[in-house]
């Protein structure tokens, strides 16, 4: 089904493969077919109308690290992976069906290159800061102690505020529920890496993350929260109920998900897959799904979980189910997380597979919402040094070796060795000290295959160029040229009729 939000902007195409045809015979891509599908997207475009009205809910997609060639591969991977398409390069990821695109600058306060608690800051406060910070101003030194100081120049977030005019509020991650994309919605700190008192040092004033999320002050506070994280809400002598023989990390003796019980109406805690199937979304109110100790598995992985999990698009809709229940609208935040943990690892595969599972999520919300009251926008936070080169043919396997038009045998390099299409520019897939290995007898497809690297590191770091905003939706129109990555939360905000920083 095509999702509501997209119908305007699909090109119906007259595209037919047929069964046996190879990508030698290349009939179906004439200059007749080219033609009439652009003048197809100019009738689709100019019959575009701005969504003047204003937004009662708002779901803003992040996929941490999800650069512009981490789309590009995942687009033609996912392609690759279904019946019908030439070479996957015609695939469109759910998101790129957007009628309104724009670029976002993501430097941070003292940082070229920015990590993603800034970045995620920017988003949701409209205010950039230092890296290694949540939700505060740019005058706050990184690790300062003192939360006078931290209440004095705390910038406030579009959760709070959506929380203070009685919308309800959801933060749904891949990664830790702690981590800083996440935590950025309702923390406030100077040291993102303080997600558990056990992490705080002696002397600090300063509340950690997993504690804030329960402390969190607006409204009648979040009501969903799904994600990893186990380890920061469990006291350090409570046994884990997944993995029996390890224990929470907190010192203070306080049990987090206990205290959701306690503090919230129709609450619900669940920590496994089938915890989470037997939530009744109408009944409740407020629940907290934390799925591992740390980070919920890759996608890949995720079936093989001892506990189970939910996917990304599960948790997306049941979030979805429980906080449209607000007749006055709601916000939600949905981070792909893991994207950028396997892209430090160096591992496009994972990195990709996630990016699709993210497309998956996108697609579920657009089929569950009206297009008419909410405002969808995906985005990343920052990028990575992840590379697609050389000149590969048309449908060339993307997670393979280059092989190029009319050329028998792999493209070499200056060495006559093959190299892949995908690599990194930094990061712990090089192998130059031995000279580059002979390719051809490796299988770089397979997931636990990590991609070349230029330059050694124990991790692959994030890139600093511009990232993509697609967005749907009210006001979805603003979303124009190249941004300030700040510019974002001052789309929601002013979607939602709110003042900004009010």
């Amino acid at each position: 089904m095509i999702p509501k939000h997209c119908k305007s902007v699909i090109l119906i195409s007259t595209l037919i493969l047929a069964v046996g045809t190879s990508l030698a015979e290349p009939v179906w891509e004439t200059p007749a077919f080219w033609l009439e599908s652009g003048q197809n997207r100019i009738k689709a475009a100019e019959q575009l109308k701005a969504n003047q009205g204003f937004a009662k809910n708002v779901i803003l997609f992040v996929g941490d690290g999800m650069g512009i060639s981490t789309i590009t591969a995942a687009r033609i991977l996912e392609g690759q992976r279904k019946p019908g398409n030439r070479g996957g390069e015609e695939n469109s990821l759910s998101f790129e069906t957007a009628p309104y695109v724009a670029l976002s600058k993501t430097y941070s306060a003292n940082q070229q290159t920015a990590d993603s608690a800034p970045t995620m800051s920017a988003i949701i406060t409209g205010v950039k800061t230092n890296d290694g910070e949540l939700s505060v101003g740019m005058q706050v030194a990184r690790q300062e102690k003192s939360a006078e100081v931290i209440n004095t120049y705390k910038v406030k977030t579009l959760l709070e505020q959506a929380e203070e005019k009685g919308l309800s509020t959801g933060v749904v991650s891949t990664a830790r529920v702690t981590h800083a994309t996440p935590a950025a919605c309702y923390a406030h700190t100077s040291e993102r890496d303080w997600e558990s008192d056990t992490q705080v040092p002696a002397g600090a004033t300063v509340r950690d993350i997993a504690k804030q999320l329960l402390d969190f002050e607006y409204g009648n506070g979040l009501e969903v929260v799904l994600g990893g994280g186990r380890n920061m809400f469990l006291p350090e002598t409570t046994p884990d109920p997944e993995d029996s023989d390890k224990f929470g990390s907190r010192k203070d003796g306080v049990d987090l998900t206990l205290r959701w019980l306690t503090q919230y109406p129709k609450a619900a805690y669940v920590y496994n897959k089938a915890g989470f199937d037997a939530i009744d979304s109408k009944q409740t109110e407020h629940l907290l799904g934390l799925f591992e100790r740390s980070h919920m598995e890759y996608e890949h992985d995720r079936l093989g979980d001892k506990g189970g999990e939910p996917s990304l698009t599960e948790m997306t809709e049941k979030a979805i189910d429980i906080l449209s229940k607000n007749k006055k609208g709601y916000v939600l935040m949905v981070e792909a997380g893991r994207i950028d943990h396997a892209h430090h690892a160096g591992n496009a595969y994972r990195a990709l597979t996630e990016t699709i599972e993210l497309s998956n999520a996108v697609r579920k919300a657009l089929e569950k919402t009206n297009p008419q009251d909410t405002l969808i926008i995906v985005t990343a936070d920052h990028s990575h040094t992840f590379t697609i080169v050389g000149y590969p043919q048309r449908g060339n396997p993307i997670m393979g070796l280059v092989k190029q038009t009319g050329e028998n045998g792999f493209a070499k390099d200056s060495n006559g060795l093959p190299y892949a299409t995908l690599g990194y520019a930094n990061g712990p897939g090089y192998r130059g000290q031995n000279g580059r290995p002979d390719l051809s007898v490796v299988d770089t497809s397979h997931p636990d295959f990590l991609q070349e690297a230029a330059v050694p590191l124990g991790s692959e770091t994030h890139g600093a160029e511009d990232v993509a905003i697609f967005a749907f939706g009210p006001k979805a129109h603003l979303f124009h040229g190249v941004q300030e990555q700040s510019y974002i939360y001052q789309v929601m905000a002013h979607a939602l009729r709110f003042k900004a920083g009010r």
